[in-house]
Parts: structure tokens; C-alpha cells; sequence
């Protein structure tokens, strides 16, 4: 197995290429076109046989990409911020429709104001569309994520579309070593993909027809709830192939120094990988603090979380988005698993850090375990935003250049 440097959008573009996709429609946007254009280059060179096809939006191309999957072929396609906005509607028909492509989200916080920088509410406002969620901290994740989501998504049990975000620059344009497997490696993990129901011209067919009946719509919507459930069981499955093919071990969620652990940090994303530094560093001074990645977002997997979390002091939830007259989106999910576990967590605090792409320093991750151990003596916690007094100082001298003091 192959290693070298390359981009988080480069490993986008190698997993595409090893999953041998058939079809990739497209439409360029910061920070994703980088992953269209090594794939257009590989095509122009001969060395892939997809089909690349450069739409009018967004929308035309996640059209594109939901009926490309229903005619029989394995689709890729990627998207950013504002693009997955703009194709939203379609997120639910693909869904609907039993198609499973593989979109990748380079997240970019959504305007206004206008940022490149990443954030996850691009990648969370997908959550109740039918879509499998997975987040990478790494670009190696990022590679293996999408094979893995390919044998997810086309599996008889799940036939959902899958999401694969990664963070915009963070890792995006970012390069890190990454192992390649062959493509006969990847052949043997993931064959060819069977769809269930193709169209075929000698028998005629429809998808996404109108239901007019209400128990019709929410028995087919109780059919997708219950494929997505089944798609933790089957990620869990794909992951113990996955390490015996590969030797990288995966889970619906990571532990980091966590067994032991009082204080825990949940977090996901790139971001995650500065949680890490900071519970090492705190380990060693004595702390004991540990750290719960989330991988796959959706289906939640309840059980992990809890089993993860149950019996600890204190756990604080850094939500790297914002939900305006609520807090951070995964809080109160988090919360919700632990409502009825009899030795849940005394205290369960909300941050928020990293909007907009706003690093999130080991001072600022020690100061949330200290409000762990604030809160525990009393006292209701509140949202907390992660914001340093230099960062608010700049704030305030662009703004009085903005209004021309």
C-alpha cells in the first residue's frame, strides 16, 4: 500500500477513483474544485473511465447525480457551503428515491456574512434529509471514508446516499500522508455496484411517484428510518472488513484516553484533532480528561454515545456551528441520549468554538474543563462561546475601520 502527501480534496478525488465511480456530475465551488479538477484531469488522461459532466448549479447536478444512481450507476459528486444549499431540495428526493451516491461537503460556513473559512452548519442542516453522515478528522479518513460509505450506502439493508464532510482548508488544501490501496484491494472490499431496481427499457418503471394517501408517505418514511438504523450495523460490519483488508480500524465513533476518564470533550471534525493535543497535555498534568469523536452523525448511534458517556462526571459538547435562539446542534443530542440513563453525567455543558473557522486553542479547551468543575459545585450551565480577548480586540479594530474611526 502506497503512501504520499496529498490534500484532503486529493484523497476525495483517489477514493472516487479506487470505487471505479461511473458517473460525476459537477458544478466548482470554493474550497471543493480542486477535487473536480484532479478528476477531470485523471479522465482527460485516460486514466479513469468515468463519465464528468460540468452542470449549470448545484441542483442540476445533485438532479443529476440521484437519477445517474437510479439508472445503474455509481455516482460521485461534491459540493460546499452555499452549493449544498442551493441543490438542498434535492438532498430529500435522492434520499426518497433509494439512490445511493456518495456526496462529499468540503464545509464552508454559509453566508452572510461570506466566510471561506469551515464550519459544520453546511454539513448539520443536512441531518433529517434521508442522508448517512459521516465526518473525517484526517485526510486518510477522508479516503477511507468514502470506500467505506460506497459499501454502506449500496448495501440491500441501507440503499441510502451518504455525505462525507471534511473541514474547508482545514483539510481541504492541507497536505498529509495518506496510504493508497491498490485497486485491486479496493475490488475485493468493495465490488461493483448491483443496483436493486434499474431502469431498464424492456420493463418499464417509475420512481418518486405522488402518494396521495397519507399512511402510503409514512410507511415509506418508516421504511427509510428503519435502513437507516440499519446502517450502523452495517457500517460496524464494513469496518471490521475494512482493518482486515486495510489494517485501519474504524467505529461509528473514536475514543480518545476516554476509559478512565471524568471529563469528557465531544467533538468532531479536524478540530477534534486540537481536542487530542490538549487531553494529552492535560493528561500529563495530572487531569482526567478524555475525548468522544463523533464519526457518523447520522444515523446517530445512540447506543455508542451512551455507553460511551454513561458514568462520567462531566462531559462539555464543542459544537463547531451555531443555532440561533438554541446554541450548538449536537448539544441537546447528546443531551437527548443521555436523558433517561440512570448514572448520566452530572453536568452537561454547551460550547460553541470554531464558527467560521475560528481556532480553538489548548487554553480554551482547559478553560471548558474548568467549567466542568465549576459547574459540578452548582449553578445551571449556559451556552458558552469560545472567544480570547486578542480575538475580540481585533474585532473591535476592524470595526471602528469599518466605520471610519
Amino acid at each position: 500500500m502506497r503512501g504520499k502527501m496529498m490534500t484532503g480534496n486529493v484523497a476525495a478525488a483517489w477514493a472516487a477513483r479506487l470505487a471505479e465511480v461511473d458517473y460525476i456530475p459537477a458544478y466548482p465551488i470554493t474550497p471543493q474544485t480542486e477535487i473536480i479538477e484532479v478528476l477531470s484531469h485523471w479522465i482527460a488522461l485516460g486514466e479513469m473511465k468515468a463519465r464528468l459532466t460540468i452542470l449549470d448549479s448545484e441542483h442540476s447536478m445533485l438532479t443529476a447525480a440521484g437519477t445517474g444512481s437510479l439508472a445503474g450507476a455509481r455516482v460521485f459528486t461534491a459540493t460546499s457551503s452555499q452549493g449544498l444549499l442551493y441543490g438542498f431540495e434535492m438532498l430529500y428526493n435522492i434520499a426518497g428515491w433509494r439512490a445511493p451516491i456518495i456526496l462529499v461537503n468540503v464545509s464552508r460556513a454559509v453566508a452572510a456574512p461570506i466566510t471561506l473559512e469551515p464550519d459544520h452548519n453546511d454539513f448539520l442542516s443536512t441531518r433529517d434529509t434521508g442522508f448517512i453522515l459521516l465526518q473525517a478528522e484526517t485526510c486518510q479518513e477522508v479516503l477511507d471514508l468514502i470506500l467505506l460509505a460506497y459499501r454502506v450506502s449500496e448495501d440491500r439493508r441501507v440503499l441510502l446516499p451518504s455525505i462525507v464532510n471534511l473541514d474547508g482548508f482545514h483539510l481541504s488544501f492541507t497536505r498529509e500522508p495518506v496510504k493508497t490501496p491498490s485497486i485491486e484491494e479496493v475490488r475485493s472490499f468493495l465490488p461493483r455496484y448491483a443496483p436493486p431496481y434499474p431502469f431498464r427499457a424492456s420493463t418499464p418503471s417509475t420512481k418518486g411517484t405522488p402518494v396521495l394517501r397519507p399512511p402510503l408517505y409514512s410507511f415509506f418514511k418508516y421504511q427509510m428510518y428503519l435502513s437507516s438504523l440499519n446502517a450502523v450495523k452495517v457500517f460496524k460490519e464494513a469496518c471490521d472488513e475494512f482493518e482486515a483488508y486495510f489494517a485501519r480500524r474504524y467505529d461509528v465513533v473514536e475514543k480518545y484516553m476516554l476509559d478512565d476518564a471524568e471529563y469528557v470533550l465531544v467533538m468532531m471534525g479536524s478540530f477534534a484533532s486540537i481536542g487530542k493535543k490538549a487531553v494529552k497535555i492535560m493528561r500529563e498534568e495530572g487531569f482526567s480528561v478524555g475525548l468522544l469523536k463523533l464519526r457518523m452523525i447520522r444515523p446517530f448511534p445512540r447506543q455508542d454515545v451512551r455507553r460511551a458517556l454513561e458514568g462520567k462526571r462531566a462531559v462539555a459538547v464543542i459544537d463547531q456551528n451555531i443555532a440561533p435562539g438554541l446554541g450548538g446542534i449536537l448539544y441537546p443530542e447528546i443531551c437527548s441520549v443521555l436523558y433517561n440513563v440512570v448514572n448520566k453525567p452530572k453536568i452537561i455543558l454547551p460550547v460553541i468554538g470554531g464558527v467560521g473557522g475560528k481556532t480553538i486553542s489548548i487554553d480554551e479547551i482547559r478553560y471548558v474543563v474548568e467549567l466542568m468543575k465549576k459547574y459540578e459545585i452548582g449553578g445551571e450551565p449556559e451556552p458558552v462561546l469560545l472567544f480570547r480577548e486578542d480575538e475580540l480586540r481585533e474585532v473591535k479594530s476592524l470595526l471602528r475601520i469599518g466605520v471610519g474611526e
